[in-house]
């Protein structure tokens, strides 16, 4: 029946939690935390006592308006005390008469020496033994000398002391509102309260400074970190909560009012400082455990600021009441954010929360504890500078934690991006290796194509030849002339093989030479036909064209006469081979035939020649252009050798 109310379930969690690995981690730190704090805590906190010690017979206290020591107006009381008990708005100094006897009267050995020794004076002091002045503060005025936070020790002069009763005057000049008043003060041996004022002394100042330090060095830490990266909200607010709680904890150390003009002005500045501590940590501690509440914190930042400037603003008569409704809010706030950081991270097991929730935890036990000594309701040494250690054990504890899990997850994306890019190399390799296989394939079918090409635009001539002297002829071929023609026709294949590769591995020396064996073998066939024809070829290159275009001109030239024996029935033939430029070739094929329309034969697509003709100057990058009528026929392939060579390798100029 308890189940299902919200204080059940949340100790539910907190079980669950403790069971499991990250809640006994959080439990053993918790312990080893407390251990470490109260173990802190010196077994010099109990009053030494003398067996023979000096006696303590009367304490009086009296107002002092003009600041000397009063005649009249004596009261008795008890140390410690604080005078605004008594006189609750007195500004200015107050007289303690304190009569004492050396003790050990009666006895044969001499005196004992005399130790005195003070817990503090609020705020600024001045001590006299008898009539003799022992010590007093730099400035008794305003602004007062602070001398509240001082354990101080003196060994009394035996030329200042007197048989049977003495008597400490203690003057306290400061505001009731600021503790005015008197600690306790010890008499008696001088090396046993000297050894007590510097335990006082590591306490309540040397471990501040050392809190300082540590607070000091965290803060440039974080500082560095938000520099190199302003993303990082957690590092910049833990700078600002830094600041604030330096220039609150100072206020621990200072003995001079410097660098502030007044008591209370020091006040205001330590109570503003106080409360943008509480508010900064506040949003340092969400923005560490990623809580996305990023308007919720500014308008509680902005309202803690607020409250923090009306310090400045308050007038003096309500700045008590002002002070004491401030620090319950803030120290409410930080209650409140402390415990809603433990329960979310119950709640959500998340460790971090839970760990600094922890931590926040222990400081605010120790400042009740320390809360409490200053209001003399205990007897004990302060513990509020060991939050340092705790601060600082417990950020190293969550960012070792946090560098330990960004490694283990650097490590899993290390082994998963090992995985992915195996898998990667090995698709590639799959992906390679069918590009290659399609390669392969597409090659083999362009040597094919280009077998075909060759063949129909070569041995295809040599058979239109070899068909046109066998339809032309008057009588039947004889045996030996249809052996000469099959002969040619084998000739003509070998020819296609031979050139074919010496054509694709060098040029030719001359364009003459380029042409020779195509003169050779048309000049016969024309002759036959009885077709004239007209060569008309330079006799060296201006620029050595590559191989390429040498095979390409040549097997375009081919195809060009035999479409003139095959269709033109042309009477006339004149081939010309121009270089009008240095790097320009123009290659013409003109007859006297019958024609054909051009635009006819390219829309159809059925001339297989045309085709090629047209597929081999665009791969060397020329162009092919095509006019045709009745009784003149042109073919015009005009050839940058540059654009070539960019297409199928650089011409090189020709030798002088």
């Amino acid at each position: 029946m308890l189940t299902g109310c919200f204080p059940c379930r949340l100790v539910a969690s907190w079980l669950r939690l403790c069971r499991s690995q990250l809640g006994r981690l959080a439990a053993w730190l918790s312990w080893f935390w407390l251990a470490a704090v109260f173990a802190c805590v010196p077994a010099w906190a109990d009053t030494p006592v003398d067996v023979c010690a000096p006696e303590i017979v009367g304490v009086q206290v009296a107002l002092s308006p003009d600041g000397s020591r009063p005649e009249t107006g004596w009261q008795e009381t008890v140390l410690p005390d604080r005078w605004a008990k008594r006189w609750p708005e007195y500004v200015g100094s107050v007289w303690y008469r304190i009569d004492w006897v050396r003790g050990c009267e009666g006895k044969v050995v001499p005196p004992a020496p005399v130790g005195l020794a003070l817990d503090w004076v609020g705020l600024a002091g001045i001590v006299y033994i008898n009539d003799d002045l022992l010590w007093r503060d730099r400035s008794l005025s305003e602004p007062y000398s602070r001398s509240w936070n001082m354990p101080r020790f003196w060994r009394l002069p035996e030329s200042s002391l007197r048989d049977g009763v003495n008597t400490l005057w203690i003057g306290a000049h400061g505001l009731a509102s600021q503790g005015g008043g008197l600690g306790r003060v010890h008499l008696g041996e001088p090396e046993t309260w000297e050894s007590w004022q510097q335990a006082k002394v590591w306490h309540q100042r040397t471990m501040f400074v050392i809190n300082l330090t540590i607070s000091a060095v965290l803060g440039c830490l974080f500082f560095c970190i938000w520099l190199h990266d302003r993303s990082q909200h957690a590092s910049g607010w833990y700078v600002l909560t830094t600041f604030f709680w330096i220039l609150f904890a100072s206020n621990m150390l200072l003995t001079e009012p410097w660098p502030f003009v007044g008591t209370v002005l020091t006040l205001r500045i330590n109570v503003m400082a106080c409360i943008l501590y509480l508010a900064c940590y506040c949003m340092f501690s969400w923005s560490f455990c990623r809580l996305h509440m990023r308007r919720t914190g500014w308008v509680l930042m902005a309202g803690q600021a607020l409250m923090a400037f009306s310090m400045l603003l308050v007038p003096s008569a309500w700045l008590g009441t002002a002070i004491a409704w401030a620090f319950l809010t803030a120290a409410m706030i930080f209650c409140f954010n402390t415990l809603f950081l433990l329960v979310h991270g119950v709640l959500k097991r998340d460790i971090e929360p839970v760990i600094l929730a922890g931590s926040t935890l222990l400081c605010i036990g120790i400042s009740i504890h320390d809360f409490l000594l200053m209001a003399e309701r205990i007897q004990s040494q302060s513990l509020l500078a060991y939050t340092s250690l705790l601060v600082m054990v417990t950020i190293a504890t969550l960012l070792a934690r946090r560098i330990a899990d960004n490694m283990r997850r650097i490590a899993q994306f290390n082994e998963e991006l090992g995985r992915t890019v195996t898998q990667a190399c090995d698709d590639l390799s799959a992906t390679l290796a069918r590009e290659h296989a399609l390669a392969l394939d597409n090659s083999v079918l362009q040597e094919r194509l280009q077998i075909a090409r060759d063949l129909h635009d070569s041995l295809g001539g040599s058979l239109v030849r070899s068909i046109a002297v066998v339809e032309q002829a008057r009588a039947p071929v004889d045996n030996t002339r249809f052996l000469s023609m099959l002969k040619l026709l084998r000739n003509d294949l070998r020819q296609v093989i031979d050139n074919s590769a010496h054509v694709e591995s060098a040029g030719v020396a001359s364009p003459q030479a380029l042409m020779a064996p195509l003169r050779h073998r048309f000049v016969n066939l024309f002759e036959e036909l009885g077709i004239e024809s007209e060569w008309r070829i330079p006799t060296e290159w201006r620029t050595v064209p590559s191989a390429r275009v040498c095979l390409a001109l040549t097997r375009l030239l081919e195809e060009a006469l035999a479409n003139v024996i095959k269709h033109s029935r042309a009477r006339r033939a004149v081939i010309t081979l121009e270089l009008p430029e240095p790097d320009v070739l123009v290659l013409r094929i003109e007859d006297d035939g019958v024609g054909f329309d051009v635009e006819a034969v390219q829309s159809a697509g059925l001339s297989v020649g045309m085709r090629s003709m047209c597929a081999r100057m665009e791969r060397i990058g020329g162009n092919l252009v095509v006019n045709s009528r009745r009784g003149h026929t042109l073919l015009e392939a005009r050839l940058h050798l540059q654009a070539a060579g960019a297409v199928e390798g650089v011409g090189q100029p020709a030798a002088n």
